[in-house]
Order: structure tokens, then C-alpha cells, then sequence
């Protein structure tokens, strides 16, 4: 569950040396300036997975950083891996310097001096940042000095993989309980192993299950991408990740779905769900199941009923309400 606090909820004189404590004491001992300190607001949240922590970071414009007293005041020995959702951030570590924007990663170590800023100008600031134990990143630690203040883009790959994973924590990690976020945190850190593996072209490091869960994930992703395509086939999905066919089923094996199962399954997910919306209503049932690549009506309503026990239409009517119905009698 989300442990969220709020600057609104304090006088305007409080909320900054509110926000620096609380950085200070949940995510890593830092120096805080902001030029408009009494003007300044601020949101954070955290959220305990287990082995590891994700923050939600959310604040008008400031500056912080490490100095090697703070560090030896405290020091968590973590890897701090940041999602940028809002606005951008600079970060300076190790003799590196870099921009990075709304959708990008970055990533610290917290036993080196460092240097955070926001722009001036920027209105309200927004991180998510995993905090990764060093005992979570089974990768050599020389090699991470490459990686320190480094814009990671996080639209390609692995790195798309892992900033999807982190907004839907953010969405949903309210729902889950104690034991589902410790499998989520699990999960964390093998896709921030990943990402950064594949950023150091060092995958061969990595445990052969964790490669194998992340190249599994990866290949998730790709499906939810290409749903709509009716010639999305194991073929085309194994020749996009370079593994032959077999090796993209036995990939699957063991897991809750074939290779075909996992697609028809999150085709039929997609059009139970737009069937289910109001505003889709004069949509055809077939128009809605050719968007998600079906490649026919009959194919369509086996697999429909096959799947919930009725056909598309009648799933509809029992669900969509017509306005006429809506309307309270006279």
C-alpha cells in the first residue's frame, strides 16, 4: 500500500524543510535548496516491495545532492534507478553530466557524490525511483560506473519494458496485498537487472532465469503492441526477438498460456472491454473485433462464447444499458 504525504497539508512556512526531511529519512540523506522555498510544494509517496522501495517523488523546483559527509552519515549502499513522468531533471555523478526528459531513466549510485536539479522554470517535477539494494543487481559493480547520470531512453526494449512496469505500480499498487508486492518487488528488480544488463551489453551476467523472465516479458509487451495485427504469429514473434519457434514455446512452457493462448486470450480482454463501454455503443461488434485482430466474424463469436459463456451481442446487451433504458419512468 502507497504511504502518501502531501506539503498541502502544512503551513506554507513548513512544507520545504517538511519535503527535505522526508527525502532525507525514506530515500537517501540529501541537501535540499529551493530559490522560492515559501512558495514551495511538494507530494511523495512510497511504496514497500519487499526487498526494495519505489518513491514517488512530485515537487516545484529545487536542488539536491550528496556530499561525501552526508554519505558517511548515511548511506543506504543502493542503486536509485529513476522514471522522469513529469517535466525533466539534470543529474551530475562521477564526471557525468545529463539532461533528462519526461519518459527517460536515470540512474545513481547512492555512495557517490551527486547533484540533482530541476529547471527553474519548470512548474512540478515528477520521479518514480526504484531503490535497488546492491544485493538486487547481480552485475559486476565496475561496470555501473558507465551507466552513472546517464539518460537511458525508456521507449525502446527492455528499458520500455521496465518504465511500463513502473507506471502500473504506481496505478495499482494500492490494490495488492503484502505477499503480491513482494512478487511485484521480485519482479522489479529483475527488469532493472535487465534494463541495465542490456544497457551495459551484459546480459550474458545475469542468472539464466532472470534473462529468461525478462526476454518472456519483453515478448508480453511486444504482443499488447501488436494485438491489433491479424498476422501476429509465433513466427513473426520469434523472429522479432532473434530465437527460433521452438525457442519462443519453450519459453512459454511451464507459464499459465501458450503462445496462441496469450494472444487469443488478451484479443478476447480487449474486446470484452470495449464492448463493455457506453461510449462504444454504436460501434459493430465486428468492427470492435476486427481492431483487435480477428480475422472474421465467426472465429470471433466461437472464441467469444467459448471464452464467457455467451456471444459478443448478448454480452453487450447485458451489459451496455441502451439510454432509453437509462431514463428513470414517469
Amino acid at each position: 500500500m502507497w504511504s502518501v504525504a502531501s506539503s498541502s497539508e502544512l503551513p506554507a512556512r513548513e512544507r520545504f524543510d517538511w519535503f527535505a526531511d522526508m527525502v532525507s529519512r525514506e530515500v537517501v540523506p540529501t541537501a535540499i535548496s529551493s530559490e522560492r522555498p515559501a512558495e514551495f510544494q511538494a507530494e511523495a509517496a512510497v511504496l514497500d516491495l519487499g526487498g526494495l522501495r519505489m518513491s514517488r517523488l512530485a515537487y516545484t523546483p529545487l536542488r539536491s545532492w550528496r556530499t561525501p559527509a552526508l554519505i558517511g552519515r548515511g548511506d543506504p549502499e543502493q542503486y536509485q534507478l529513476a522514471l522522469v513522468t513529469k517535466s525533466a531533471m539534470r543529474m551530475i555523478q562521477n564526471g557525468n553530466d545529463c539532461a533528462v526528459p519526461t519518459g527517460d531513466l536515470v540512474l545513481w549510485d547512492t555512495s557517490r557524490p551527486s547533484d540533482a536539479q530541476s529547471p527553474s522554470r519548470a512548474g512540478v517535477s515528477e520521479l518514480l525511483v526504484l531503490q535497488l539494494p546492491r544485493t538486487s543487481v547481480p552485475l559486476r559493480p565496475r561496470h555501473f560506473d558507465r551507466l552513472l547520470a546517464r539518460r537511458i531512453p525508456g521507449r525502446h526494449s527492455m528499458a520500455a519494458v521496465l518504465t511500463s512496469f513502473m507506471k502500473s505500480l504506481l496505478d495499482n499498487g494500492e490494490r495488492c496485498t503484502p505477499a503480491q508486492l513482494n512478487h511485484l518487488g521480485t519482479v522489479a528488480a529483475e527488469l532493472a537487472a535487465a534494463c541495465l544488463a542490456q544497457q551495459l551489453d551484459a546480459e550474458e551476467q545475469l542468472p539464466a532465469e532472470v534473462r529468461a523472465q525478462a526476454l518472456l516479458r519483453q515478448i508480453h509487451a511486444f504482443i499488447e503492441h501488436n494485438l491489433s495485427d491479424p498476422g501476429l504469429t509465433p513466427a513473426v514473434i520469434a523472429a522479432h526477438h532473434n530465437m527460433s519457434v521452438r525457442g519462443l514455446h519453450q519459453l512459454f512452457h511451464g507459464t499459465d498460456d501458450s503462445v496462441h493462448a496469450r494472444i487469443r486470450r488478451r484479443r478476447l480482454e480487449r474486446c470484452r472491454s470495449d464492448l463493455a463501454r457506453p461510449d462504444l455503443r454504436a460501434h459493430p461488434v465486428q468492427a470492435i473485433a476486427a481492431r483487435w485482430g480477428f480475422s472474421g466474424p465467426a472465429v470471433f463469436s466461437r472464441s467469444f462464447r467459448e471464452a464467457y459463456g455467451m456471444s459478443p451481442t448478448e454480452f453487450r446487451a447485458r451489459t451496455v444499458k441502451e439510454p432509453c433504458a437509462e431514463r428513470t419512468p414517469r
